[in-house]
């Protein structure tokens, strides 16, 4: 089963549903993956992420590559086998990652220079290395080397950037081509929209990224601090340049309600660390809104977390006892709430793939703020 993405119905509002097929499995769109940095969904076991219905999970090449090593991955025949996961798995550049927690030296043409944040060594990254380190992790989707920028940034550094994420983007093709067959399955390249939130930088990279025919495009450098008119803007501006028979995934992103905008500016892809992040705090999210566990509203409430949710979570346990948890310091209560929160992301990309299908996704979006929207406030 080689790498194949089918456009399968399209709603009016421009939301998409559609199917990707790889070697380790199939996975429907819209779809939300969890971060597994290190090749783990912090607090979570990979037989929850079955339970819960994660077709696919994101690993982090910059943090692997520091610790324990793509080489020790290679050893173990690769990420699947390493962490028991027999589905697929996307493995972001590390771009984002060297630009903002690295002590970093020098960027230039011909790659990036930074030390270590685990302990202070030398690293130097070229796209050739980066797709390198990938094969050994043995990701299904890589993603190129691109150049993040901050936000604000000048339109002259936000250019810079543009120009050498397709520097970049040639290299990658040009060593290795959009797909790589390795150890008996294809694994393809995925190219990165940049232009920070300037309209003409953000279409002139995506037309030049889209003549290199990649399998698949993401859009970087959002939800980065910029107000979300340009967040929403500037992915449905990059998104109306790339082709309509690939996927599109808007990195980082984020916030339930980014999804859905997202969604309904025809983007199919999404990875966050917001539900299990803000989970392991004490903040989860439900269809009624975002709820704050340790609030003192729910130290008698004996009902369940979301009473519309029938995750394993919210049929077994009160909100009394998650806050309980929480309050005395027990590991239960991050993993509890990371489990919840991140079924609430994969139902909700599953109610939306339906809603699509049906044409009925710009009622469903009204209906969804109506209930999540009026009680963002409370708690």
């Amino acid at each position: 089963m080689a790498f194949n993405f089918e456009l399968l119905a399209k709603d009016p509002s421009g939301a998409r549903y559609g199917r990707i097929e790889t070697d380790h499995g199939m996975i429907e769109t819209p779809i939300f993956m969890p971060v597994g940095t290190q090749g783990t969904v912090k607090s979570l076991a990979q037989e929850d992420l079955r339970d819960i219905g994660a077709e696919i999970i994101l690993a982090n090449t910059y943090h692997i590559h520091l610790r324990p090593g793509e080489q020790l991955l290679a050893e173990a025949g690769g990420i699947h086998r390493f962490m028991a996961w027999d589905r697929p798995v996307l493995t972001d550049s590390g771009g984002y990652q060297v630009f903002s927690l690295a002590d970093l030296n020098k960027i230039t043409d011909e790659g990036v220079e930074f030390k270590s944040h685990i302990d202070g060594s030398k690293r130097f990254l070229t796209p050739e290395s980066v797709v390198d380190i990938q094969l050994d992790i043995g990701s299904d989707i890589m993603m190129v080397l691109d150049q993040c920028v901050e936000y604000p940034c000048s339109e002259e550094d936000a250019r810079k950037a543009v120009k050498r994420t397709t520097d970049w983007a040639k290299r990658s093709l040009e060593a290795y081509g959009p797909r790589i067959v390795r150890n008996d399955y294809e694994r393809v390249l995925f190219a990165i929209v940049q232009g920070s939130v300037y309209p003409g930088l953000r279409e002139r990279s995506a037309r030049e990224l889209v003549e290199l025919d990649f399998p698949g495009y993401a859009i970087g450098g959002l939800s980065v601090g910029e107000p979300k008119e340009d967040l929403y803007g500037m992915a449905a501006l990059a998104a109306s340049f790339l082709p309509e028979d690939k996927p599109r995934y808007l990195m980082g992103v984020g916030f339930p309600e980014d999804i859905v905008e997202a969604v309904a500016r025809g983007i199919d892809m999404f990875d966050c660390v917001m539900p299990t992040r803000n989970a392991r705090n004490g903040t989860v999210f439900t269809s009624r809104g975002r709820v704050i566990l340790k609030n003192a509203a729910n130290t008698r409430d004996f009902g369940p977390l979301d009473p519309d949710c029938d995750c394993y979570v919210c049929r077994t346990y009160s909100r009394a006892y998650l806050r309980h948890l929480f309050m005395a310091g027990e590991m239960l209560g991050p993993r509890l709430a990371s489990y919840h929160s991140l079924y609430f992301y994969l139902h909700l990309v599953r109610q939306m793939r339906q809603v699509i299908r049906e044409g009925n996704f710009t009622e469903w979006r009204e209906e969804f703020y109506a209930k999540y929207g009026n009680t963002l406030k409370n708690n």
